[in-house]
C-alpha cells in the first residue's frame, strides 16, 4: 500500500514598506528586484504600511496617491498578485486591534529604549506623539498576526523585531502557545546603492536633496540630469576604478552600473579605461534609464486601470484578513474578551 505524497505547504514570509516617500533606484536594486523570486519558495505577504506613515504628519491626498503608486510599482517590479498577497495595512483592521492588545504587554521602558523613537523624536520635536512611541507594538502586531516563519530584517529594524520576540514570549508565557516566533530572514544580498550627492549615505526615499536620489518613476531626462550631477571623486587620476574607501563616488556609480548590466567591476574598469568620468557618468545614467523604463511604463499603465488596482488591494485585504482573523480570535479568547 503506497502512502499518498502530500505537497508540503510553503513557509510564510511577511514584509511592509511605509508609503511615506517614493520608491528609489536603491529600493529596487537593493531589495524589491529579488522579491519576485521569493513567491516560488514562500507564501509571501507584502503590505503598504500606511498606519505607520501617520506617526509623521502626511498630506492626505499625497498619502493616498503614494499608497496606490507603491502598489502599482510593486506589481510592475514583478510581484504577481496571483502569487503574492498584496494589501494596504489600514484595510485590515486586525492590525490596529492587535496593536492595542500588544501595547498592554509591551513595557514602557522597552518602548522608550527604541533607537528609532529617539531619532524620530529629535527630527520631529513638535510632534512627539503616542503613535511614534508605540510604533514597535504595531509592528509586532503586523508580524504576529500572520504567524510567519520568516521576517526579512534590515539593520534599522533589528531592534523592533527583537522587541516583537520579547512581547510574543511574554504573551505566550501567560496564555500558552499563541504566537509563532518568526526567524529573521537574511535576504539575498542586493546592491547597496548610496546617494549620488553623498556616497557615504544610503540613497533614501525620504531624502531631502532630490539630486541625491533616483526615483522609479523619474523621467529619462530627470535621471540623466541626476547622474550628470553625481559626485565622483576629487582625484587627479579621473579613472574608473573601484575603491570604496578612496573613491566612494565612482565606486557607487560602478555598483549601480554592475547591478543593471551584470558586469563585474573588472569588466567595467576595462570598458571605460582611459574614458574618464565625463563619459562614465552619462553611460551609467543611460543604463539606469533603460533598466527603469519598463517598470515606469508598466506602473503608469496600472495606475490608469483603477478597476484592476482596486481589485488587487481588495482581494489582498480579503486574503490577509482571513489569516489575521484566525489569530485575533485566538488572542481575544485568551485575554478574556467575548467572542465575536
Amino acid at each position: 500500500m503506497t502512502e499518498e505524497i502530500r505537497e508540503q505547504p510553503k513557509k510564510r514570509m511577511l514584509s511592509g514598506i511605509k508609503p511615506s516617500g517614493d520608491l528609489t533606484l536603491g529600493s529596487y536594486l537593493g531589495a524589491i528586484r529579488n522579491w519576485g523570486a521569493r513567491s516560488e519558495e514562500f507564501d509571501c505577504f507584502y503590505f503598504m504600511a500606511d498606519l505607520h506613515a501617520i506617526t509623521v504628519r502626511q498630506n492626505p491626498a499625497d498619502l493616498r496617491r503614494r499608497t496606490l503608486e507603491q502598489l502599482a510599482q510593486y506589481i510592475a517590479c514583478g510581484l504577481d498578485p496571483e502569487k503574492n498577497t498584496l494589501f494596504i495595512q489600514s484595510q485590515v483592521p486586525q492590525h490596529a486591534e492587535l496593536g492595542w492588545v500588544l501595547n498592554c504587554y509591551a513595557m514602557f521602558g522597552e518602548l522608550s529604549r527604541m533607537t528609532q523613537f529617539k531619532d524620530k523624536s529629535a527630527k520631529n520635536a513638535d510632534n512627539i506623539n503616542g503613535g511614534l512611541f508605540t510604533y514597535p507594538s504595531l509592528m509586532a502586531a503586523d508580524i504576529l498576526l500572520y504567524q510567519p516563519d520568516y521576517v526579512p530584517v534590515g539593520e534599522d529594524q533589528k531592534q523592533h523585531v527583537e522587541l516583537c520576540h520579547t512581547i510574543a514570549r511574554r504573551f505566550n508565557g501567560i496564555y500558552g502557545d499563541v504566537f509563532k516566533l518568526p526567524e529573521p530572514y537574511v535576504p539575498k544580498v542586493g546592491a547597496r546603492i548610496m546617494s549620488l550627492t553623498n556616497p557615504t549615505a544610503k540613497m533614501s526615499k525620504s531624502e531631502n536633496e532630490d539630486t541625491g536620489r533616483v526615483l522609479l518613476m523619474d523621467t529619462p531626462e530627470t535621471i540623466m540630469r541626476q547622474f550628470k550631477r553625481a559626485i565622483t571623486d576629487s582625484d587627479t587620476e579621473n579613472c574608473v576604478h573601484y575603491d570604496k574607501e578612496k573613491k566612494p563616488g565612482v565606486s557607487n556609480l560602478m555598483t549601480i552600473y554592475s547591478a543593471c548590466t551584470g558586469k563585474s567591476y573588472a569588466e567595467i574598469e576595462q570598458e571605460f579605461a582611459g574614458c574618464g568620468y565625463g563619459k562614465f557618468k552619462p553611460a551609467v545614467g543611460e543604463t539606469v534609464v533603460e533598466t527603469l523604463r519598463p517598470i515606469r511604463e508598466e506602473a503608469q499603465r496600472i495606475m490608469k486601470d483603477k478597476a484592476y488596482l482596486e481589485s488587487v488591494y481588495k482581494e489582498g485585504a480579503r486574503r490577509a484578513s482571513f489569516v489575521a482573523e484566525k489569530t485575533m480570535r485566538k488572542v481575544y479568547k485568551k485575554v478574556g474578551f467575548i467572542g465575536r
